[in-house]
């Protein structure tokens, strides 16, 4: 899963997807050109594979196998169908909203047709049960029957628009590494809490660390662990072995009392006062600030707010201290192209999820994970399936795959919010935000940035990730990385297969467009993260001795209680 909020998929054809059905209909009959096509979609399993539709690697058909006849043949050709199928949903004339649900239904099609998917036409599947005498699909089909009864249970349940049913601790499935235990296992202390979230100190692993601490502000429909998951891979542990005072936001799950929690509280109480205690804490001035996705857009509005102080806003900013810099990682601050997952989002599907969550009070981690595999049906849905029940291979234990299976819950009335405000009105990149009352611009945000986008992204496409450059007027130094949502921002120094690119903007420099941009950066091999934490060096003031942890404000260990608090869905 990936963290961003997303409505549930639709569940029986919605009016978008009949409105998006008859508009690609009306404009394939009323086109001769558009007919042409169709036409040519029909005659194309007799034609000779189109080349470009290999252009991109895919990773389900890396296996030898499928490098020999029949199954290479077999492979072209679902793939040069699959590539004119979408191409075909995308008529000229159709509404931009229309062509891209009805683009991203073609591509759930192609991903169900892969010949991948199914054992006599997958030739490692044979292979593998040729060497095992037929134990991997032995394997595959006890694994299958395991899996019936959660796999029962939620479509039911998403059929019937039910909440599953309430659990206790006991009867959720475990994970396969435990918070506290396997992961988010790096030293501190909870040293504030409200009601919706513990604030982390992280122990400092050096004699020296730079004069101002950092405020990690992770997205809140996440676990924070994605952050500290395993020594090897955590980037709290990286940070705080650089040299960094390092804070962490761990967000409540929300349950139905929380309904009426709104994007203000999530700044207010999570972003604002996290600050604040770092101040009393620590006595420092000025702080660095890095947030995640969601979490960086709420800090996007918070560092909007504080630009404030000498203006004439009415909330009070002065027991906060100043940003040093500001980092954001795949987080939009503006969403007029969000990529696929606009096709969750119009004022329709909108309007049926506030319903659904009006009843609930909240949107489940359930809802929220089918719409993230839908946007990636490809690796999160077919290709585990393949490997689980054809080829009877585990979960291979990843803390990755295990953090992926800890889904969180949203309070009805922000998301609701978020949603409207920031997906339909854009009201952010636009200027009518409005943070505590008071409107805000993302114009009067004044500190150093570094917004760093991935490659893959289908969350937050990088594209879009970086118009925060066009709406700002700032030093600005923005990176692009290998990977997507999660494994790109989670790429420590020597994780294989990484580069990333980047390139530092002045302020008042010219604007560049993402595909002119891309030409005029710097490309270096290996983790982003070391690029990071030089920039975050270069903006501090110098180095003091490192900060010890107050006992006295020491309310629980880390990881602390909220991240550990799970629902049945």
């Amino acid at each position: 899963m990936s963290p961003m909020p997303l409505p549930t998929p639709p569940q029986a054809p919605s009016a978008s997807t009949q409105l998006a059905s008859l508009d690609w209909l009306l404009h394939s009959l009323a086109s001769p050109q558009n007919a042409q096509r169709w036409m040519s979609l029909a005659q194309a399993s007799g034609t000779s594979p189109n080349p470009a539709a290999n252009a991109a690697p895919d990773a389900r058909f890396a296996h030898p196998a499928w490098q020999v006849w029949p199954f290479n043949t077999l492979r072209d050709r679902h793939q040069d169908w699959a590539n004119r199928l979408v191409d075909s949903a995308r008529l000229e004339g159709m509404q931009p909203h229309h062509q891209q649900l009805m683009a991203f239904l073609a591509r759930q099609w192609t991903e169900l047709g892969s010949p991948a998917n199914w054992p006599w036409s997958n030739p490692e599947v044979a292979e593998k049960s040729q060497s095992t005498l037929g134990m991997s699909l032995l394997k595959g089909a006890h694994l299958f029957w395991q899996d019936l009864p959660g796999l029962m249970t939620r479509s039911v349940a998403s059929l019937t628009r039910s909440p599953a049913p309430e659990a206790g601790e006991e009867a959720l499935p475990p994970l396969s590494h435990e918070v506290g235990r396997d992961v988010a296992i790096t030293p501190g202390k909870v040293v504030m809490r409200n009601h919706l979230v513990e604030l982390i100190q992280y122990a400092p692993t050096t004699k020296e660390v730079a004069a101002e601490p950092l405020l990690i502000v992770p997205s809140c429909i996440m676990k924070y662990y994605i952050l500290d998951l395993s020594p090897h891979n955590s980037m709290v542990k990286h940070l705080t072995d650089q040299g960094l005072t390092v804070f962490m936001i761990s967000w409540r799950n929300p349950d139905e009392a929380d309904r009426d929690l709104g994007m203000d509280d999530y700044i207010r109480l999570g972003v604002l006062d996290s600050m604040a205690a770092i101040r009393r804490l620590t006595g420092s001035e000025a702080l660095h600030t890095m947030g995640y996705c969601l979490g960086g857009t709420f800090l996007a509005m918070a560092a909007s707010l504080l630009s404030r102080r000498d203006g004439d806003s009415r909330v009070r900013v002065d027991d906060l201290p100043t940003l040093r810099s500001m980092t954001l990682l795949a987080a939009q601050t503006d969403f007029s192209e969000p990529g696929d997952l606009g096709v969750f989002i119009d004022p329709d599907q909108v309007s049926h999820l506030r319903e659904d969550m009006a009843r609930r009070g909240y949107l489940s981690g359930r809802q929220m994970a089918l719409a993230f595999q839908l946007l990636n049906a490809r690796d999160l849905i077919w290709s585990r399936m393949t490997r689980r029940y054809l080829l009877g291979e585990e979960e291979n234990g990843m803390d990755l795959m295990s953090w992926n299976a800890d889904a969180t819950r949203l309070p009805a009335r922000m998301h609701g919010e978020y949603l409207h405000e920031l997906f339909l009105r854009n009201a952010l990149a636009t200027g009518h935000a409005r943070v505590l009352g008071e409107r805000v611009a993302l114009i009067d945000i004044q500190c150093p940035l570094m917004v760093v986008g991935t490659e893959k992204d289908q969350v937050s496409p990088w594209r879009s990730v970086h118009k925060l450059t066009l709406l700002t007027d700032t030093d600005t130094t923005f990176v692009l990385a290998a990977g997507g949502h999660n494994a790109g921002i989670v790429t420590e120094p020597g994780h294989p297969h990484r580069h990333h690119a980047w390139r530092h903007a002045p302020r008042g420099s010219t604007w560049l467009a993402p595909d002119d941009w891309l030409k005029a950066a710097e490309v270096r091999e290996g983790s982003w993260w070391p690029t990071w934490v030089t920039w975050l060096q270069a903006h501090s003031s110098g180095q003091q001795p490192a900060r010890p942890i107050s006992r006295r404000h020491a309310l629980a260990d880390a990881p602390g209680t909220y991240v550990k608090v799970r629902h049945a869905d």
